[in-house]
Order: C-alpha cells, then structure tokens, then sequence
C-alpha cells in the first residue's frame, strides 16, 4: 500500500464515516484490512483502494467501514456514566416527566450492546419507582455486524466479566454452552438500529437523554462540532448528553453546555433549569 493509496483510503473514510484516520494508524489498516480482501477475493489492499476509488461495490465499501471502525466496549464502562444515570438523570426524569410518564434514551455508537443493556438493566431496577411508564431506548452503530450481535445478546465469559456485576449478571443472563445470553425482557426493551453519525438523524426523534461515549475521538473538530449540534437539535429543552471521560465541548460548539458539578455531563445551552444534587456531586 502507498501513501498515496492510504491518504485515499482515508478521505473515503473521513467522507463516508467522518472517521479520523492519523498517518500513524497505517499499521492498523493492514490488520484490519486483510480479512476484507480475503473476504471479497481481493489480491492485496492496493487492490481493494482501486476497488473502493472506482466505486461499483457499495458491499465492499459498506465492509472496508465496517472492519475500520473501533468496537471497544463492555457492561457499565467507566462506571461514571452509569451512577449518572441512576443517581442523577432518573430522579431528575421521573420527577420532571411525572405527568407525561414518558422517557426516550438513545445509545449512539452502541456498538455490541453492552451500554444500552446497562441502562436496561438499570431501569429494570428501578421499575417499581415508574409503575406504567413508557421507556425506549434506541441504540445506534454504523456497523451491522455489531448490531446483530447486540440483538442476540450473547456474550462470552471474558465480555460478562467485564464490569458486570455478578448479581446482575445471575439476575439477567442465562448461560448458554460456553455463552451468556441476556434475558429476552432486557432485550426488548432496546431497539437497536442501524445508523451513520454524519448522516441525518431527525427521523430518530426527540431523545431526553442522550449517550455519545467514545466514538467523537475519532472525529475531526468540525465534524465533532456538525454531530453535537445535530444532537441538541434532537434533545428537548432540559436534555441531557453524556459524553465520555476524554471528550469535550470546549471551543468545539456552543449549542451545548457543561453541568459544573457532574463530569461528561451536558444540557442544551439554553437550559437553565438546576440538576439536583446527590452523592455524585463531591465526587466531582
């Protein structure tokens, strides 16, 4: 592969994902790359760039995104997140939609699921505080190998262990040969649909809170600035985002702004409505 063919592997990539790719990740295409190309009987990767510049396999080019995209998660990641969800953002929800007993949750870069059935799992503990509420959790990836994975919900031992508390994990999952499957009432609650960040995402609708963890590190600073203000387009008048620990708005856009005393915490700029505190607050 030349460096003329890898800067063209990556402006298709940054055009097609928004995906980010340093010159020093050369060593990451071939790796990733090679079972593509072995995939679709393609010779070498010089090959499978001159394949994806001429454009007539929309199968390889939907692959070569595919294999190129990070897939790094597990149960209650960085735990953080997570304690915001269910010391702070719930009680602020099921006070605030009382009236509406309504809550939409949108998972994007979901992944193999992990972080969606988290919070399923989280709302699931907290059922008997939202007796005949109505809850979605929508969870997005750019890859539909990821995605098929997430519906079935099954995941190996070295998955589960990850940061999976065992009274959870005994509570939720079923043990299936050398797998674990999460029980079918999780996995209702979680529709798990195919989606592009740099594409419009609208027709998702309205989401209260929003999870985008980890996936805007790969993005160039005014992508990360397109995404963010798409995303509080789509969030009501009190929203909130979650962002990861690594990530942030600052000097990025102002269509958000950051809650002072919950880190990765965010509200739509205008927002002036106070977060009620909790154990969380001097944690941060």
């Amino acid at each position: 592969m030349t460096e003329l063919e890898f800067e063209a592997l990556r402006v298709f990539l940054k055009a097609r994902s928004g995906l980010a790719l340093s010159p020093d990740k050369r060593y990451l295409v071939e790796s990733r790359l090679a079972p593509i190309c072995t995939q679709f009987k393609i010779e070498n990767l010089s090959r499978l760039i001159w394949e994806i510049k001429a454009g007539r396999s929309p199968a390889l080019e939907k692959a070569t995104i595919e294999a190129m995209t990070t897939n790094e998660t597990f149960f209650f990641r960085d735990k953080t997140p997570f304690d915001l969800f269910q010391d702070v953002l719930l009680p602020r929800f099921i006070k605030e939609r009382a009236t509406s007993r309504r809550l939409r949750i949108w998972c994007a870069a979901a992944s193999s699921g992990q972080e969606p059935y988290s919070l399923a799992m989280l709302l699931k503990e907290a059922s008997a505080r939202m007796p005949g509420w109505n809850i979605e959790i929508v969870a997005t990836d750019i890859s539909n190998e990821v995605l098929e994975k997430a519906r079935a919900g099954l995941y190996n031992q070295f998955e589960v262990q990850r940061g999976l508390p065992i009274k959870l994990l005994v509570k939720y999952f079923t043990q299936k040969g050398d797998l674990w499957q999460i029980s079918p009432e999780i996995r209702s609650m979680v529709d798990f649909r195919y989606l592009n960040l740099i594409e419009d995402f609208n027709r998702l609708g309205t989401f209260d809170i929003v999870y985008c963890r980890n996936v805007l590190i790969y993005f160039e600073a005014a992508m990360k600035a397109n995404v963010l203000r798409r995303i509080a387009q789509i969030m009501p008048a009190d929203g909130a985002l979650v962002l990861g620990a690594s990530e942030t708005i600052l000097g990025i856009t102002d269509a958000l702004t950051l809650d002072p005393a919950y880190r990765g915490l965010y509200a739509k700029a205008q927002y002036t409505g106070a977060l009620p505190r909790s154990a969380l607050a001097g944690s941060h």
